[in-house]
């Protein structure tokens, strides 16, 4: 069977307020989220329906190149499985792990819509920030995630910082609990947290702010740091927004 090459963008988070908790314990959230240029590309081999989902990750972010096969948990093997599908994926990585741009949940999107798989509650199943990826574009998402409100367009440039460092989002979340749960003043109510948890932060966050005279906001639980605006150097990336991808 022929294979196919995806798209998957990574997600923004530009603001983020915490607006409850489950019963189950899950923090409901408000935010709105925009798709960017940075991709991870995805090569889909499609293997006869019923066999195990096999695939395979190469790291373009540090330069190695280096394939490591993922595991039975990794979110493309359970997208493939929520579809009902069964593919040879090899995912080639561009978008930095840990740094709160959903490159696992935008790639397990990819394969979902490749799949022709469109029900994004049930995305939201295998990883909240799936059912935005899946939908793309710009949005307003709430619940834990799964409520995905599409909004209009924006052509937008921002210029990213993601630093050596990574916040675990449980860990981010769990300190926000534990600091009695304050209010982020720049939009972004994880932000004290992640940086109460991960001082490292700070450094990287004066650091873009120096290079560009702006004040850089956190992409939701961290780590990378963002601007508005262009501002190309060393360190930083510049990427514009993307509207929703057409299904596959």
């Amino acid at each position: 069977m022929s294979s196919v090459v995806l798209a998957a963008p990574a997600k923004l988070t530009l603001s983020l307020r915490m607006a409850g908790l489950r019963d189950d314990g899950y923090h409901l959230i408000d935010a709105e989220m925009v798709a960017v240029d940075l991709c991870d590309e995805l090569v889909v081999t499609p293997t006869p329906d019923g066999g195990d989902p096999v695939v395979r990750i190469e790291d373009r972010t540090d330069g190695s190149g280096l394939v490591v096969p993922g595991g039975p948990d990794d979110l493309v093997a359970r997208a493939l499985r929520l579809a009902g599908r069964s593919a040879d994926v090899l995912v080639r990585k561009s978008i930095p792990a840990g740094a709160g741009l959903g490159g696992g949940s935008s790639d397990a999107a990819a394969v979902l819509r490749w799949s022709g798989f469109g029900d994004v509650a049930a995305a939201a199943t295998i990883g909240a920030d799936v059912a935005f990826c899946l939908v793309g574009g710009r949005a307003r998402v709430t619940g834990i995630g799964e409520m995905v409100e599409p909004l209009p367009f924006e052509d937008r440039t921002l210029t990213l910082l993601t630093p050596p460092v990574a916040c675990p989002t449980p860990a981010v979340y769990r300190r926000w609990d534990e600091m009695g749960g304050p209010s982020g003043d720049h939009g972004n109510d994880l932000e004290p947290a992640a940086v109460d948890l991960v001082p490292e932060l700070v450094r990287w966050r004066d650091e873009l702010g120096d290079a560009t005279g702006r004040r850089p906001r956190l992409a939701g639980s961290g780590s990378t740091w963002f601007v508005e605006g262009a501002y190309p150097g060393d360190g930083r990336r510049v990427v514009r927004t993307v509207p929703p991808a057409a299904p596959t």
